[in-house]
C-alpha cells in the first residue's frame, strides 16, 4: 500500500513538473503508457496521478486517447478569482485587524519589498520580474495567516493563477494598474482598515474580468 502510494506521488510529481517546466505542448495528446515507461512504473499509479492532475486543472483527460494540457477558459478565470477573493479577502482583513502587532509589521516589510520590486520591474518594463514579485505579494498575503488548509487550497490554484497573470500582464497598462491596486491594498491593511482592505481586494480580483481569454 505504501509502495503504491509512493509510485502515485512519483507519477504525480513527474507529470506536474513537466507542465510547470513547459515540457508539454498545448494540443498534443500524451500517453499514460509512455509516461509510465519513462518513470519505470506500471500504468495504474500514473492513471491515479492523472485523475488528481485533472481535478487540479493541470490537464484534461481524453477518454481512450490519453491526456493533454488544460487550456484556461472563461469559467476557469471566474472560478479561480472567486476562490482567490474568498481566501485573500479573508487574509487581508485578518492582517488589517492585527496591523499593530510586531509579527504583522514584519509581513508589511516583506509586502513592501515586493511592491518595490514591482515598481522597478514596471520602470524596466520587465513582465517576468513583475510577474514574480506579483506572485510573491499574494503568496505572502496568504502565508501570514499560517493556516495550513488555506495555504494548501491556495497552492492548488497557483498554476491557474500563474497562467492567468501571465496572460493579463501583456495587456498594455495592466502592470501599472496592478501595481496601483497592490499599493491600495497594502495601505488599507497597514492602516488597519478591514472593510476597505476587503473591498480593495475584491476590486483587484474583478478588475481583469474584461481581458479576453481564448477558448478555441
Amino acid at each position: 500500500m505504501d509502495q503504491k502510494k509512493a509510485l502515485h506521488v512519483l507519477a504525480y510529481e513527474h507529470i506536474k513538473n513537466m507542465v510547470l517546466e513547459g515540457k508539454m505542448e498545448y494540443g498534443e495528446i500524451y500517453s499514460e503508457t509512455k509516461i509510465a515507461k519513462e518513470i519505470g512504473i506500471s500504468r495504474t499509479p500514473v492513471r491515479d496521478a492523472i485523475q488528481y492532475l485533472s481535478q487540479e486543472k493541470y490537464i484534461d483527460i481524453l477518454p481512450n486517447k490519453g491526456f493533454c494540457l488544460h487550456k484556461m477558459g472563461i469559467q476557469d478565470f471566474v472560478d479561480t478569482n472567486q476562490i482567490r477573493t474568498a481566501i485573500e479577502g479573508y487574509c487581508g482583513r485578518e492582517i488589517a485587524q492585527k496591523a499593530h502587532l510586531e509579527e504583522t509589521k514584519e509581513t508589511f516589510d516583506l509586502l513592501e519589498s515586493f511592491l518595490k520590486q514591482q515598481k522597478e520591474a514596471l520602470e524596466q518594463e520587465s513582465v517576468t520580474a513583475f510577474f514574480e514579485a506579483d506572485m510573491q505579494f499574494h503568496i505572502q498575503l496568504v502565508s501570514h495567516i499560517a493556516n495550513r488548509e488555506l495555504n494548501n487550497l491556495f497552492g492548488t490554484y497557483m498554476y491557474r493563477m500563474r497562467n492567468l497573470a501571465l496572460h493579463s500582464l501583456h495587456v498594455p497598462g495592466r502592470m501599472e494598474k496592478i501595481y496601483q491596486e497592490h499599493l491600495e491594498i497594502f495601505e488599507n491593511m497597514k492602516q488597519g482598515n478591514m472593510i476597505q482592505t476587503y473591498e480593495s481586494i475584491v476590486y483587484h480580483m474583478e478588475s481583469p474580468r474584461n481581458i479576453s481569454i481564448d477558448e478555441d
